[in-house]
């Protein structure tokens, strides 16, 4: 059989394509002497991964509570109809920290952090809503929208040193976007995380809770967080560990505390590590009219994560969750959770400087 130009170039392509798929990933394990594995040792939940602070439906309380006139509308927040189509026009003054931390808020819970050594690190990239097949679902279905991502560029991916993902849900893990980074990037992943990741030569490192790497003059420490892990329908519930990242640089910290509800790890943290310069914590995904309760108690509200950054000593914390980005699942509206932010910071009387982002936003802190 005659091949064309065309159609050789085309099988030519595919196998390239195909080999790097089928490269085995390189995975490093960073336990350490500090480390802390929660898992289930025996019955029939055996290997699963738990939180590390676990309350009876019956027993749950939280230091703090809004349960009348929650959202009212703020001067500062923008909106083209009640809490929804937002932006944010109000002051965005962050104290002098000097961390030689740099970020931009890329939407939901991605974010692109540079380091004061000046490398590049992406925070639970997912450049899109979801991840497959649940954008496809999405799209199908055509009932959640998600009508902004910032557009990063394949030259300012190709020059990411890092990728920190923090659990493996589908608006938090992204093969398609692992794809759009690719290999040249490390991975850091809680315990159990490199057996969802794609072939393709990735370098992966897996860590426990309070373990740590080392990345040039960066500490990467993963953290707990009180939530939980799945990738499939059936199967996989808690089969690999769920946290929270904590950089440390020359004495300055940037902690990123993924999906999370309220619990006393925050306060562990801050035992372990001391007061944290920027806090990036969770705001949304707690409301739901059948199940609020479950929500709630694996993700923060409002005045949960003022408390939070109350005990964990914040020096500034930046909010996020909320936005026209944002999937709403769990929520009133876009910037229902901003608005109760707000509104709670006043009622609590909260000293904890705010950072109030629009999607899309840098800040050198």
């Amino acid at each position: 059989m005659k091949l064309t130009l065309v159609s050789a170039t085309a099988l030519l392509g595919s196998a390239v394509l195909l080999n790097a798929c089928s490269t085995p990933n390189r995975v490093v394990q960073q336990v350490g002497p500090d480390a802390v594995i929660e898992q289930v040792t025996e019955g029939e939940y055996k290997g699963m991964y738990r939180n590390a602070y676990r309350t009876a439906v019956e027993k749950r309380q939280y230091p703090a509570n809004c349960t009348a006139d929650c959202y009212p509308p703020h001067a500062a927040v923008a909106c083209k109809t009640p809490g929804q189509d937002c932006q944010y026009i109000g002051q965005q003054q962050a104290p002098l920290l000097n961390t030689g931390f740099s970020l931009q808020w890329l939407g939901h819970a991605s974010f692109q952090v540079k380091t004061p050594d000046g490398q590049q690190l992406l925070f639970d990239p997912v450049f899109g809503q979801f991840d497959w097949p649940v954008s496809w679902a999405q799209h199908l279905a055509g009932i959640i929208k998600r009508p902004y991502t910032p557009k990063l560029t394949a030259e300012l991916l190709a020059d990411t040193d890092a990728v920190l993902y923090s659990h493996l849900h589908y608006d938090h893990f992204s093969h398609a976007s692992i794809a759009k980074i690719g290999n040249k990037a490390s991975y850091y992943l809680p315990l159990g995380m490199a057996a969802y990741m794609p072939k393709g030569g990735y370098n992966i490192i897996e860590q426990a809770w309070y373990s740590h790497s080392r990345l040039g003059e960066l500490n990467i420490h993963l953290v707990p967080a009180h939530h939980f892990n799945s990738r499939k329908l059936f199967n996989d519930h808690n089969q690999a560990m769920w946290g929270g990242w904590l950089l440390e640089h020359g004495g300055n910290t940037l902690f990123f505390a993924g999906d999370t509800g309220y619990s006393a790890h925050f306060n562990d943290i801050q035992q372990k590590y001391g007061d944290i310069d920027i806090c990036l914590l969770p705001i949304a995904s707690y409301h739901h009219e059948t199940d609020g309760d479950w929500y709630r108690y694996v993700h923060t509200t409002p005045e949960d994560a003022l408390v939070a950054a109350a005990e964990l000593g914040c020096k500034l914390m930046i909010p996020w969750g909320y936005g026209n980005a944002s999937w709403q699942m769990g929520d009133h509206s876009s910037h229902s959770p901003l608005l109760r932010l707000l509104h709670m910071q006043q009622q609590l009387q909260s000293t904890v400087p705010l950072l109030i982002l629009n999607e899309g936003d840098s800040v050198t802190l």
